[in-house]
């Protein structure tokens, strides 16, 4: 969230409505295409943008051959990538549709000498090509794109290097377009990250590189503040999170520099599972816009207006889109909760076109839109065009009027039971239940009717409540934050029956538990407000499991019935080091049937219960019973496996099981395995490098399967290391000619 920590500076908020900051400075108008009668507020500029659409793959292409991108390169590299020279035609024909925002990412480190000069031919080419939208009374962005001296390994110690450079590139840029009025919108960087690192896209915790960002985009604020421009003090000026990612745990780490007329900048292509995946094992599904898919984008575009706008932080999403998988409709629903939210909430989306139509060796890369040289769109994307100008020029749906949080008339402290005092939790103490405050004991009759509130600095902590034999462990998070006291508000009255599986009689304890590192001062129960919250219905199935009969060497069998040929997900959750649980999935057969096996050795010894569940997108299913097997050893591997985690689902009734991580060779036929094939899907792309890194940071959740384990082991022949990962990246950039790597070879 916005960091409010003693070392930053909370932002005032600033209401789109409020009158304009130096509203009697007039500033003379540049040719007759600019329009500042008066200075627009961050939240003006933005609502205005309205809508947007990204250049890609054009001014952001780079040179290279076999061996990888050339050092420097001329103006040829705009068209490297494939795509055509941008003309004024393609931008007449964006105006026309309604888009009033354009992104040109571009790539300058191709572009400088020695000194880090730019090339004044590929500046001028830039500047061109933004006089196409500019002078067509269009908001630009202009950023830093694809540099390979930001993104990089050790970005973490990087610094100094890193700075020295982007402050000249910016220096330039900004004296380039220093008369330019606020239509004119600087992004520092795109998406800086430490490329090649097993958490480069993704991380369940903090990374110390955003540190390193935050200082960067400090210093660059800095920078175009103390440029010699009637629009230095003024500009927007878009600032990204690591990997400028839509993921709480990197939004949580932003620090923003005390200034008027800066945004966030996210790029959020969400959920990953229905927009851009292609790997059915990690989830991947795009026939229909589920239910599932449906909640998670309303959980991210919640947390972008919760943890930015509502504090008067203005939010961009620079990049965002759908891939074209021949699923016109479900991408047409996706996109009617995407702008309808975004709209309500005052966010500016940038649609990204990397000018592919349909690509069946790479579908979740096909983002193509208007064809750039006829400035026609493409007839598999218009109704996905369409639709956004429709909730765009929809008079009832009302920019920014969601972008506050509402307000809720809490009792004083003072007047309720505390429950708890002075108590520091830590997740790094998860081992040892140090995540989690004392199951104190409570019962329903001490919650009915009440809110509880809880004191606390650090991260916003999660209310838990379970049974006295902590069974039944459900959570909730906060309805709403008072960050200027510090205190979140869980209204238990509402959230906990909905929450709670079993008899409400049944609630015994009540715990806290913390995402980061939280301390309470306080956990008091209050009189609820007069309030009735929009509570999701929890339509998962659960069901109890006793595992106290099981033996070491059994199979657990979760036999489902439903609609035939019907997918379906879920998990066996037990109480472990807090709460875990193993992943499956699977689809009914012919006859609605499927049986689930989970080998026991997926569980810790001595477990007694846990709890079975079926997930969101299985409402036509259902349980039909749960019991253990022994567990048979076999040569073959004829049954169906669908799992994409940790472990093994078959859609027959049979037993026999091959474990994911066996590297058997009795077992498994390697003669077809691709060497850097880590998904199996038989690509090699990027795909196959995000899977490795996700199976080293998080191994229960990606698990490799044997013939995943062999291909994705193309570096050294010790197993699967991140440099492996490192190994087939760059193979992909062409720095290598071959995988598996011949031994002797040194890469990183």
């Amino acid at each position: 969230m916005f960091n409010n920590s003693k070392n930053a500076k909370r932002f005032v908020s600033i209401s789109a409505a409020a009158v304009c900051l130096l509203s009697s400075l007039r500033i003379a108008p540049i040719g007759d295409y600019a329009d500042a009668a008066s200075t627009m507020t961050a939240f003006e500029i933005t609502e205005n943008m309205k809508v947007g659409w990204n250049l890609g793959n054009t001014m952001d292409a780079k040179a290279g051959d076999e061996k990888g991108d050339f050092a420097t390169a001329g103006l040829e590299t705009e068209t490297a990538w494939g795509c055509p020279k941008a003309n004024q035609k393609l931008f007449d024909a964006l105006k026309a549709k309604g888009f009033n925002t354009v992104r040109i990412p571009t790539t300058w480190f191709q572009h400088l000498d020695a000194n880090d000069n730019i090339d004044p031919a590929w500046l001028a080419r830039v500047h061109e090509v933004v006089d196409y939208a500019y002078k067509n009374g269009m908001y630009v962005i202009l950023n830093v794109h694809h540099e390979n001296w930001i993104n990089r390994p050790d970005l973490l110690t990087a610094y100094d290097e890193i700075n020295k450079r982007l402050m000249k590139i910016w220096t330039q840029v900004a004296t380039e377009f220093k008369d330019y009025d606020q239509h004119l919108i600087f992004e520092c960087m795109n998406e800086p990250r430490a490329v090649g690192t097993s958490y480069e896209w993704w991380s369940a915790t903090p990374v110390k590189e955003a540190e390193v960002i935050n200082k960067l985009n400090a210093d660059f604020v800095k920078l175009i503040r103390g440029m010699d421009s009637p629009y230095a003090k003024t500009r927007l000026l878009m600032l990204p999170g690591y990997v400028a990612s839509s993921d709480k745990t990197f939004l949580n780490q932003i620090v923003l520099p005390d200034d008027d007329f800066v945004a966030v900048s996210i790029h959020a292509y969400t959920p990953y599972n229905f927009t851009m995946n292609t790997n059915e094992k990690e989830g991947a599904y795009h026939d229909t816009f589920t239910k599932e898919f449906s909640n998670d984008l309303a959980y991210n575009l919640q947390n972008f207006r919760d943890m930015f706008i509502n504090k008067g932080v203005p939010v961009v999403i620079g990049e965002m889109g759908t891939s074209n998988f021949g699923n016109t409709q479900a991408r047409v629903d996706w996109t009617t909760q995407y702008f309808t939210t975004t709209k309500k909430y005052g966010i500016p989306c940038c649609l990204w076109d990397n000018n592919i139509e349909t690509n069946p060796e790479a579908p979740g890369e096909c983002h193509g839109y208007i064809n750039r040289e006829t400035g026609e769109w493409y007839q598999t994307s218009l109704p996905v065009i369409n639709k956004m100008m429709e909730i765009m020029n929809d008079k009832t749906i009302v920019w920014g009027s969601e972008g506050k949080m509402p307000t809720y008339d809490h009792k004083d402290l003072s007047t309720g039971k505390v429950f708890l005092t002075n108590t520091t939790i830590d997740v790094a103490l998860s081992d040892t239940y140090g995540n989690s405050t004392p199951g104190k004991e409570i019962s329903w009759n001490d919650l009915k009717g009440k809110e509880v509130a809880i004191k606390f600095t650090g991260d916003v902590p999660v209310l838990a409540v379970s049974d006295a034999n902590y069974k039944n462990w459900s959570e909730m998070s906060a309805y709403t934050v008072d960050e200027e006291k510090g205190i979140a508000y869980y209204l238990v009255d509402q959230q906990v029956p909905k929450a709670y599986p079993e008899d409400l009689s049944t609630i015994n304890h009540m715990q806290a538990r913390t995402p980061g590192k939280t301390t309470i001062e306080q956990m008091v129960i209050l009189d609820a407000p007069d309030v009735q919250l929009d509570i999701p219905v929890d339509k998962t199935k659960k069901t109890s499991i006793d595992f106290s009969t099981a033996k070491a060497t059994d199979n657990l069998l979760i036999k489902i019935k439903g609609e035939p040929n019907t997918d379906t997900n879920g998990c066996v959750g037990f109480n472990g080091n807090g709460w875990e649980q193993v992943e499956w999935e699977g689809k009914t057969d012919a006859n609605g049937n499927l049986t689930v096996t989970i080998p026991m050795s997926k569980f810790p010894a001595g477990i007694q219960s846990g709890e079975a569940q079926i997930w969101y997108q299985a409402e036509l299913v259902d349980f039909d019973g749960i019991s253990f097997a022994a567990a048979q050893q076999t040569t073959t591997t004829t049954s169906a496996t669908t799992t994409t985690t940790t472990t093994t689902t078959t859609t027959s009734t049979t037993t026999t099981v091959v474990s994911t991580t066996s590297t058997a060779t009795t077992s498994v036929d390697y003669s077809d395995v691709v060497a850097g094939d880590s998904n199996q899907d038989n690509n090699v792309d990027m795909a196959d490098v995000v899977f490795i890194m996700q199976s080293l940071a998080n191994p229960d959740k990606y698990q490799l399967s044997a013939k995943g384990l062999k291909a994705a082991d193309v570096y050294g022949n010790d197993g699967v290391t991140n440099l492996d990962a490192l190994a087939i990246q760059m193979r992909l950039l062409h720095l290598i000619d071959t995988l598996p790597v011949p031994a002797g070879t040194v890469i990183g």
